[in-house]
């Protein structure tokens, strides 16, 4: 059953969410959204195990994830909503769609607040030995729990600043990496060709280990496209945020592996132990480098905690305003979802507390569950599109206002590239669990929207 033909449920309260987003927040967050807590922690272990061709692994799954920014920015901006991919696949498929993408979604954006309020406590406890990383995971969720509480626009006033300075400091980083490389670094060595060697030292299983860590690292963009439903004007914000993905991509990601790979040996030690970008400043003879970039990732972990609160209230909202979900997290009062905010900030808390009560059982199982959720949700964006934008042209073509490439052999590969992704964590070990478990969750999830539609459809 087509979601077209499915009456949408009335707002709990009558009310509605806020357009307290300017377009100043959205152009930041769309530029921050790039900049992500795995840019700066995960990449090291890429390229310990790609070498050079690291560059290549963050090339082609910059490409793919190129395309679902264009798919979900065509879709976005002609039927601009809080519930972003999840609205689209219910409008594509029929509600059980959406209720799998989008709860699938919540799940992974509740853990990962959990998780990046604990590696922010890691680094606050190092320059406050003594401190217990439990009370500064607190302190976070307060913080962020509260911001997002009060209005949209603190939580868009937050990522503005955390955006602009992850922004400066990458970009900081970029301008003395290509200095140092062209030879005009005062006091540094000009590397050459010195420390690139062979492009795939450890062959070509390397390079499917950098690019499963580098498709992974994308995770984050799709915030933008929730967060310009509740902004001054909507299909501007995701026409303009859509319309610069492929430079924001190519420099700050690609841009930034093939200066420290050309800066630093892609087997020092220091890569994986004190970071890429540490080791690569480090090797400039910058002081203090190694705590300057812990305030750029403890401020971009900071910086995801808030997204991701925001992110998950959103999508649980949208949800319960279709009716698939418990309508008290619907309530909206003062332009905000609060209890679907305090829902969100509880389940990362109680992520928080697993990974302290069941680090080796419950707490690795979840992880595993949310291992490739976000491939699931860029496999939902395609087929949506690939769906909606035939609809669209019979129907209401003057809501085109962004446009797929070459409509639909892009999409095709696009959802080919992501099969071949799936097929690669299959072949690997340690990311098959997490294929698998992933798998499952998406199949629960899938029949309970399922019979939720048909019990639906039968009253």
């Amino acid at each position: 059953m087509s979601s077209t033909t499915t009456k949408t449920p009335p707002r709990p309260d009558g009310n509605s969410l806020s357009h307290g987003l300017k377009q100043r927040h959205l152009s930041m967050i769309a530029l921050g959204g790039v900049i992500g807590a795995g840019l700066f922690v995960g990449s090291g272990a890429g390229i310990a195990a790609a070498g050079p061709s690291i560059v290549l692994a963050y090339t082609l799954s910059g490409l793919l994830v190129m395309l679902v920014m264009r798919m979900l920015g065509e879709m976005s901006a002609a039927y601009p909503s809080s519930g972003s991919f999840s609205a689209h696949a219910e409008r594509a498929f029929g509600p059980w769609a959406g209720f799998t993408a989008g709860w699938g979604f919540w799940v992974l954006l509740c853990t990962a607040v959990g998780l990046e309020g604990i590696g922010a406590a890691q680094i606050a406890s190092d320059w406050l030995p003594g401190t217990p990383e439990w009370a500064w995971v607190a302190l976070f969720m307060a913080v962020f729990c509260g911001a997002n509480l009060a209005a949209v626009r603190n939580f868009g006033e937050f990522e503005f600043w955390f955006a602009a300075l992850k922004v400066g400091a990458i970009s900081l980083f970029l301008l003395l990496g290509v200095l140092a490389i062209a030879g005009v670094l005062p006091g540094a060595d000009a590397p050459g060709t010195t420390h690139l060697g062979e492009l795939m030292p450890h062959g070509g299983e390397g390079l499917v280990i950098g690019l499963l860590a580098s498709v992974f690292a994308y995770g984050g963009l799709e915030t933008v496209t929730i967060a310009a439903a509740e902004s001054e004007n909507p299909v501007k914000g995701v026409a303009m945020a859509v319309r610069t993905a492929m430079w924001r991509i190519a420099l700050f990601y690609i841009g930034s592996m093939a200066v420290i790979v050309t800066l630093v040996p892609w087997d020092s030690p220091a890569v994986v132990e004190k970071g890429p970008y540490v080791a690569a400043l480090d090797s400039l003879g910058i002081p203090g480098a190694a705590q300057l970039m812990n305030v750029v990732v403890f401020v971009a972990l900071l910086s995801a905690m808030n997204a991701n609160i925001y992110g998950a209230s959103r999508i649980a909202y949208s949800l319960v305003e279709r009716g698939q979900g418990p309508k008290a997290l619907g309530r909206v009062s003062g332009g905000v979802p609060r209890r679907a905010v305090l829902a969100s900030s509880a389940f990362g808390f109680g992520c928080v507390l697993l990974s302290y009560w069941r680090p080796d059982d419950v707490f690795s199982w979840l992880l595993n569950m949310i291992g490739a959720v976000i491939l699931v949700v860029w496999i939902f964006i395609a087929a949506s599109q690939l769906r909606l934008r035939r609809r669209m042209e019979r129907e209401e073509p003057e809501k085109l206002v962004v446009r797929m490439w070459l409509f639909p052999g892009l999409t095709v590969v696009a959802l080919a590239g992501m099969a071949a992704v799936f097929w690669l964590m299959a072949r690997e070990p340690d990311t098959r669990v997490q294929l698998y478990s992933t798998g499952a969750m998406t199949l629960a999830l899938a029949g309970a929207g399922y019979l939720r539609q048909r019990r639906r459809a039968r009253a």
